[in-house]
């Protein structure tokens, strides 16, 4: 383990006082990707000041298309109202300065891809530029925040606020503070995902994967590996196991929505630490995805073709591939 990604020195006091909840206005995301947007959108439909931060302008362009096609998709089923929408909406700005980001935020939520190095160079980048109250808050999906406490330079106010997609729906986060978290900085990031509409789980040590996740990692690799050594089909893996949990999609159809760079990025990561073999082999069937340019939803191709895939069609569970 580098130095940068080595575990911060346990220490419960915060470097400066914790505000309450009711002095928390002002939210960054960090990264414009489809969880960076979803949480933005979260945040600001209940009443947060939100701006989304991307060193890409380009992403930043997507990804406002890509809020208001999900907040249309969220108000047409009936999800939000209108007045929801619009205002959530007018609360996100947009922007690819790291110090206009980084400016009066009293959180800050780190969704960037699942690199240790790369999250913690990331957060010591708005530590020099963030007021000291602020509190840091990673997104990470396998990664445990003492990866990168020591390198965000306020590991004291770092911990784990992991949402699911859609965001909105499936409302469970789970906070997750390391052996270096202060207590309060704990107890205010609870109460903030209870006020952004969540049901908070509270981790009482650090785990991979959070508590769903690592239910859903076993599943997803085990989808892959079966694509990837061809026992069967895309469409009858996933057939299979929305047959028996009458599931409305399958764990491949699932991964296109999250999005298989990411996907790729994960198991990658994880087949070099562990050198496991079958991982390295699921890490290069995912990559042929990518080198195709097909990354699921958000490209219009991944292990299904969008916006109408196969899996979405009527009789699709009972039609095995011939």
């Amino acid at each position: 383990m580098s130095k940068r990604s080595r575990p911060a020195v346990a220490t419960h006091a915060p470097s400066s006082e914790v505000v309450g909840i009711e002095e928390v206005r002002r939210v960054a995301i960090v990264g414009a990707g489809t969880m960076g947007q979803q949480i933005g959108f979260q945040c600001a439909g209940h009443g947060y000041d939100v701006v989304l931060y991307d060193i890409d302008p380009a992403a930043l362009e997507a990804a406002s298309a890509r809020i208001d096609a999900y907040a249309e998709m969220l108000e047409t089923g009936g999800v939000i109202t209108s007045e929801v929408r619009a205002s959530a909406r007018a609360r996100i700005t947009m922007t690819a300065d790291l110090s206009t980001a980084a400016q009066d935020a009293d959180l800050v939520s780190e969704a960037v891809p699942e690199d240790p190095e790369l999250k913690g160079g990331v957060l010591a980048e708005f530590n020099a530029a963030c007021p000291p109250r602020t509190i840091f808050m990673t997104n990470t999906s396998t990664l445990l925040p003492s990866q990168f406490a020591r390198a965000s330079g306020r590991g004291d106010r770092l911990l784990a606020l992991h949402f699911h997609l859609p965001v909105w729906i499936n409302n469970l986060a789970d906070v997750m503070p390391h052996p270096g978290t202060a207590p309060e900085v704990t107890q205010l990031v609870l109460a903030f995902a209870r006020r952004i509409g969540q049901v908070p789980l509270e981790l009482r040590r650090e785990h991979h994967g959070y508590v769903f996740n690592a239910m859903y990692n076993a599943l997803n690799r085990e989808a892959i590996t079966l694509a990837e050594q061809g026992v069967a089909s895309i469409e009858d893996i996933d057939r299979a196991w929305m047959l028996v949990t009458k599931a409305p999609v399958g764990p491949l159809g699932a991964l296109d929505a999250i999005g298989l760079d990411t996907v790729w990025t994960i198991t990658d990561y994880w087949a070099r630490q562990l050198n496991d073999e079958q991982l390295l082999a699921n890490a290069r069937f995912l990559k042929a995805y990518l080198d195709r340019g097909d990354l699921g939803v958000k490209s219009g191709r991944g292990f299904y073709t969008y916006p109408d895939p196969a899996y979405a069609q009527p009789g699709f569970i009972q039609t095995p591939a011939g």
